[in-house]
């Protein structure tokens, strides 16, 4: 499989420049949220600037609103390619999901509905965006609450349509995946099994709150024992994958999210060194 690995990444939080430029921590590469950065000058881009000259980069959004029926936002396209060619990213990504409509933002990453109809609708937009980028970009899967009563497909099978249809490439998020799987009753591992190996490019490893009967994807907390369990199984399927811990609020000491990005690297290192080219993708 012709897939590029970049190792183990970090999400690029404001707490941490000053640290990450003063130590340059043992971090592969860092992911951006692609909107933090849209506003010309100041601080966030030159933090960006500094720590690109050290590091590669991801971009991650969260407006694009691919399901949406309302217009893709050129605007937004428009910044999104200037960001690009200012940074070169390794990859460019956002969420499979709607954010608002009727140009009202939900400020929410929402589900959509798995019909055939949501699939060519998203399929045409995202054959949009990639031509206007230049570039194939990679969805991620979302952690989801409730489901539509009119979808006719399971997730995975929904996804599957949508990547090979469109031609792009997935971010994986396991955590979102033990989310859903729990709120839902379903076997994560059938979903693993589900998605086409050669479409994953990227993977999340995030925390969550438990309360019992459901789960919330907060971000705040620890990856817990049961995702690096299920991102042990899905090195094992897809082989080696970029990988990337992602924390967005109650944002710990750096060193708590090193030792985290080690722990992914002890649980996915020994199996990616049985697949040829995993050396010296590093």
């Amino acid at each position: 499989m012709n897939r590029p690995f970049y190792g183990f990444g970090l999400g690029l939080r404001h707490d941490y420049y000053q640290e990450i430029l003063e130590t340059q921590p043992n971090v592969d590469w860092f992911e951006i949220i692609s909107e933090n950065y849209f506003v010309a000058g100041g601080k966030p881009l030159y933090y960006l600037d500094a720590i690109r000259e050290q590091y590669p980069l991801a971009m991650h959004g969260v407006s694009l609103s691919i399901g949406s029926t309302d217009p893709l936002n050129q605007d937004y396209l428009t910044q999104l390619k200037k960001l690009a060619k200012r940074i070169n990213p390794i990859f460019i990504s956002d969420h499979l999901c709607w954010t608002g409509v009727d140009h009202i933002n939900s400020h929410d990453l929402l589900p959509l509905p798995y019909t055939e109809q949501t699939i060519q609708h998203i399929v045409s937009r995202i054959q949009y965006v990639q031509e206007f980028l230049g570039r194939q970009i990679l969805l991620e899967n979302l952690s989801s609450y409730v489901t539509f009563a009119d979808s006719k497909m399971t997730e995975w099978e929904f996804i599957k349509e949508i990547v090979t249809r469109a031609d792009c490439y997935l971010l994986l998020d396991i955590n979102n995946i033990y989310v859903s799987a729990r709120n839902h009753q379903f076997n994560p591992t059938e979903y693993l099994n589900g998605i086409p190996a050669e479409r994953v490019m990227q993977h999340h490893l995030a925390g969550h709150s438990d309360y019992g009967d459901y789960v919330i994807d907060t971000h705040d907390m620890p990856v817990v024992d049961n995702v690096w369990s299920l991102y042990q199984e899905a090195a094992q399927l897809y082989g080696p994958v970029s990988t990337m811990i992602e924390r967005d609020d109650n944002l710990p000491a750096f060193s708590e999210l090193l030792a985290e990005l080690n722990q992914a690297r002890a649980i996915a290192g020994p199996i990616y060194t049985d697949y040829q080219g995993y050396a010296n993708a590093c």
